[in-house]
């Protein structure tokens, strides 16, 4: 069996708020209470637990999409007139980047977490 990644906890400031934009923008299944945190299914095998917390470092998050995903999120993002940008270091200079010959983009949910969208895989050289 290959190992995934089951769920991890996004640190936010208002945890209903933080799911539902993640919800609203991805297009992610809003799932509400679980314990404490507040959840958001992204898809079969991963969870995303928003839970509040008064002070945290902002998180890098990236997505792999297909190409329609990102031309659907991408007019959410412009239609929320939400800052995005083709690198980390400019996430706000309203263009994407077409790394490897796909297309991706970087953006920052409410909390400041510096969130990725892109649609083929980085090439990593081999060691």
């Amino acid at each position: 069996m290959a190992i995934t990644l089951n769920h991890t906890i996004v640190p936010c400031f208002d945890k209903v708020e933080s799911a539902k934009f993640y919800s609203r923008v991805f297009g992610f299944e809003y799932v509400g209470a679980f314990s404490h945190f507040i959840v958001v299914r992204v898809n079969d095998t991963l969870s995303l637990d928003f839970d509040n917390k008064e002070q945290f470092l902002s998180i890098h998050y990236a997505f792999k999409v297909s190409e329609q995903e990102f031309d659907e999120i991408f007019a959410r993002l412009q239609l929320e007139q939400i800052p995005y940008g083709s690198g980390p270091g400019n996430a706000d200079d309203m263009t994407i980047n077409h790394n490897y010959g796909g297309r991706g983009v970087y953006f920052r949910d409410p909390n400041g977490h510096l969130l990725e969208m892109l649609t083929v895989d980085y090439v990593i050289p081999p060691q």
